[in-house]
């Protein structure tokens, strides 16, 4: 699976830093000059970042391949456990419970009283998740023939699984603590290093894979190595930024108070409700171990899912609950409602391409990205039909994580929790009948997670309208009907190119073979067709009214310094 998306202060923001080094408290909507600036910064930041784990991930596939041998599925497995615990308790119910109580305690109180809410919930989590990590590199062995059932029938797989996850695991304190201090940072309105820290995982991870010795198996401990010296260094960096920011946080003895007691209460419901979609690759995952490469081939089309994921639900999201939990905190229901129609067609607007994108040509992203060394083109055909069914569920993925918050900041967890449930169960029952019963083998399991997915984001939705937290208008409807045409049409377009991929790929070849170029046929058709796509939406959406070109100089406008 795919790891964390990082902060230094902003200019304006440092600027706003007195000698004393405490930050006024203000408003954290101007904090961060507006939603949509604030998310623009962290997508911004997290694409530079997914280019670089774009690059670290073609090195790592060509340097383990997929199906043949154990290292690529072992791998995949070490990178996944401590990365679901991440997702659930440091990225998932952690922040839900923390960045609300924070911004909250910042908006009223001020910030020498939430920098000492800051500490105490810093403390215990690094405390809890220290014990889980020791406990669970005890417990291995036993673990993971939970955790990868069909493991037990490759020795070899299983016993490389065991000690590359055991390697990993301390990870998962240090992304704790960098998730606690990027939540800090994000409800000052600091955004840059929350958006960049995983920035360093991919560079570490590249310095020590490409060099690496020994085959598979060697590549596959360099990585697992430098999985662990990531996370110390990304912990560090926040820290670091946090201090630069001029919040007083410091380590502390872990202590239950009042203030912990109340967030680990929160957090408990919400280590399901925020987290469904962890959960539910944790039990594709499991099916998958049944497979040969089964555990990859998921693995490889999560990463391609999970980049308008990263891109524009993580950030949107992280930019709309501070923002969201002051509108709460002050009951001002224009801005809830403002900021949440704002999130949803933003979100949209740049989701559904992508949904189209990665169902209109699987193949030829996967085999154009990743078909090379040791992952073959059997490797590459069984990876796309995952991402096709990974692909219809982006949008519920995306709507997750914007609807999510809505909740949150009204202090509400055990909804979510509920509708997380009824997602899991969906998935399993699905997962199980379509792998087993309909013999649709790896694809199938994607496309219970997407089914998993619709429900979740299905059951948020219509119980905000139902409580009248949130409704979307006419107008916003219209919008997005709109946006949903022009993205079909670029789908439209780019299964076309794919389809008439024999005919024009072979002319790139030959232009570039008069260059005394071998390669780079594929990788520059994809991309080709790609940008292809991107002109014919933006056209779509503009002939459709989707997006109109008074709101994209307003946007221009703001990126040069006017006002949100």
């Amino acid at each position: 699976m795919s790891l964390p998306p990082e902060t230094v202060p902003t200019p304006e923001a440092t600027a706003t830093t007195p000698p004393g080094g405490t930050t006024p408290a203000s408003p954290p909507a101007r904090r961060g000059g507006g939603m949509m600036r604030s998310s623009a910064i962290f997508s911004g930041l997290t694409l530079i970042s997914r280019g670089a784990g774009f690059a670290r991930d073609v090195v790592i596939s060509a340097a383990l391949g997929a199906s043949a041998g154990p290292a690529a599925d072992a791998y995949n497995t070490a990178l996944s456990f401590p990365n679901l615990f991440r997702r659930i308790f440091a990225e998932g119910a952690f922040a839900a419970a923390f960045v609300p109580a924070y911004s909250k305690t910042l908006e009223l109180d001020g910030p020498e009283k939430a920098d000492r809410v800051a500490t105490q919930a810093l403390a215990a989590v690094a405390a809890a998740t220290v014990v889980l990590t020791i406990v669970a590199q005890l417990a291995m062995p036993w673990l993971m023939m939970v955790i990868n059932v069909g493991f037990l029938e490759d020795p070899a797989r299983y016993k490389l699984a065991v000690v590359l996850t055991q390697i990993t695991m301390p990870y998962l304190p240090c992304m704790a603590i960098a998730a606690l201090l990027s939540g800090v940072l994000n409800a000052r309105g600091r955004f840059i290093v929350s958006g960049a820290y995983p920035i360093l995982l991919n560079l570490i991870m590249l310095a020590a894979v490409i060099p690496a010795t020994g085959g598979q198996v060697g590549a596959a401990y360099a990585a697992s190595w430098a999985v662990l010296a990531a996370g110390v260094a990304q912990a560090g960096l926040c820290w670091w930024a946090v201090r630069k920011a001029g919040a007083n946080i410091h380590l502390a003895i872990p202590r239950l108070t009042p203030e912990v007691k109340a967030i680990i209460i929160t957090a408990i419901p919400a280590a399901v409700g925020n987290s469904a979609t962890q959960l539910n690759v944790f039990v594709s995952g499991n099916l998958a171990s049944f497979v040969d490469g089964g555990r990859t081939w998921l693995a490889t089309a999560d990463r391609l899912y999970q980049l308008p994921l990263g891109l524009v639900g993580v950030a949107i999201g992280i930019a709309l609950l501070p923002r969201l939990s002051a509108a709460v905190a002050s009951n001002d229901h224009a801005r809830q409602k403002a900021s949440m129609d704002q999130a949803v067609l933003l979100s949209m607007a740049l989701t559904l391409p992508a949904a189209a994108a990665l169902m209109g040509m699987p193949y030829f992203l996967i085999d154009a990205l990743f078909t090379r060394g040791a992952f073959l083109d059997v490797d590459a055909e069984a990876t796309a039909r995952a991402l096709f069914q990974f692909g219809w569920g982006v949008p519920a993925f995306v709507l997750i994580r914007i609807l999510a918050p809505a909740y949150f900041a009204r202090g509400d967890t055990k909804s979510p929790m509920r509708f997380a449930l009824v997602s899991v169960v969906v998935n399993v029952g699905l997962a199980v009948g379509l792998f087993f019963g309909a013999r649709m083998g790896v694809p199938g399991i994607a496309a219970a997670v997407s089914a998993a997915a619709w429900s979740n984001a299905g059951l948020l939705a219509l119980n905000l309208w139902r409580r009248d937290h949130y409704r979307p208008g006419p107008a916003l409807v219209s919008r997005l009907i709109r946006i949903t045409l022009a993205a079909a049409g670029m789908g439209a377009l780019v299964a076309f190119a794919s389809w008439a991929r024999p005919y024009y790929q072979p002319e790139i070849q030959s232009v570039l073979a008069a260059a005394g170029l071998s390669v780079g046929a594929k990788e520059i058709a994809v991309g080709l067709v790609s940008a292809l796509g991107g002109l014919a939406y933006a056209g779509l959406a503009l002939a459709t009214r989707a997006v109109t070109i008074a709101e994209l100089r307003a946007l221009v406008q703001r990126g040069n310094g006017g006002k949100d």
